[in-house]
Formats: structure tokens, C-alpha cells, sequence
């Protein structure tokens, strides 16, 4: 359903109201590929993951025992940038959207649907037969 030109006129003052109070982030919700957010999460964990390699090769390459809770530090740290860096590879990737598995090995559909088989037919259609089953369900 469009938009009336009330509405219209509000939403552009109000992008416009956005883009001059902040308009680095105006930019950054702007990109319409959620792929380029999860790249630069991806490379701020690079960066960590390299961080934490320096902090923990200065904690146990220098003597002293005052430093071995910043080598463990160093190594929390690599962990902690690697899981976020290979989650934000698995949603860049798509591995992230698939449902959880069934204890029978299938893939677990909700609870009160069964999985549909065979044409699932266009946009509208299923549309119009959820809106069918809604109103049955009353």
C-alpha cells in the first residue's frame, strides 16, 4: 500500500531532520546490503583477533609474573574476536538462517504447522491463505 503524500512529506522531513542531526549515521543505516555490515564486523574482528595476538605475545614473551594475566588476557581477547568474526562470516554467508534440526535427523517445523509439500504458490496467494487461516482459527 502506498504511501499518502502527507505521509510521504513526513517521512522525507524527517530523513531530512536525520541526515543534519547525524549524517555518518544516516549513511551507515542507509546501505541496503546487510552483507557490507557483517564485512566491516568482519575486519574490526581481524583487527582484534590481531590485537589479542600482541597483547598475549607481550604477556609471555616479557618475564615477570605480573604479566602471565595479560597473556591470558591477550588470549580472551583472540577468542572473543574470532567467534565474532566467524558468526558475522556465517550470517555474510547465510549458513546462520537455517532452521534447528529435529531430534529424527529433519528439520523442526513449528509447533502447530505442518511443512508444506510441493508448489508453494505466488506471494499474494500464500498471503491470502494465511489471512484465511486466521480468521478460521476465530
Amino acid at each position: 500500500m502506498p504511501l499518502s503524500e502527507h505521509e510521504q512529506r513526513l517521512l522525507d522531513q524527517i530523513e531530512q531532520a536525520l541526515y543534519a542531526e547525524d549524517p555518518k549515521w544516516a549513511n551507515t543505516v542507509r546501505i541496503s546490503d546487510p552483507r557490507s555490515h557483517y564485512k566491516r564486523r568482519l575486519v574490526k574482528a581481524s583487527i582484534g583477533f590481531a590485537l589479542g595476538v600482541v597483547i598475549m605475545m607481550v604477556g609471555v614473551v616479557v618475564s615477570g609474573s605480573a604479566l602471565i594475566p595479560l597473556g591470558v588476557g591477550g588470549f580472551v581477547v583472540m577468542l572473543a574476536a574470532c567467534l565474532w568474526g566467524l558468526s558475522s562470516w556465517k550470517r555474510m554467508n547465510g549458513f546462520g538462517d537455517s532452521p534447528p534440526a529435529a531430534p529424527g535427523g529433519g528439520t523442526a517445523a513449528p509447533r502447530g504447522k505442518q511443512p508444506r509439500k510441493g508448489n508453494r504458490g505466488t506471494f499474494m496467494e500464500r498471503m491470502e491463505e494465511r489471512w484465511r487461516r486466521r480468521h478460521d482459527d476465530r
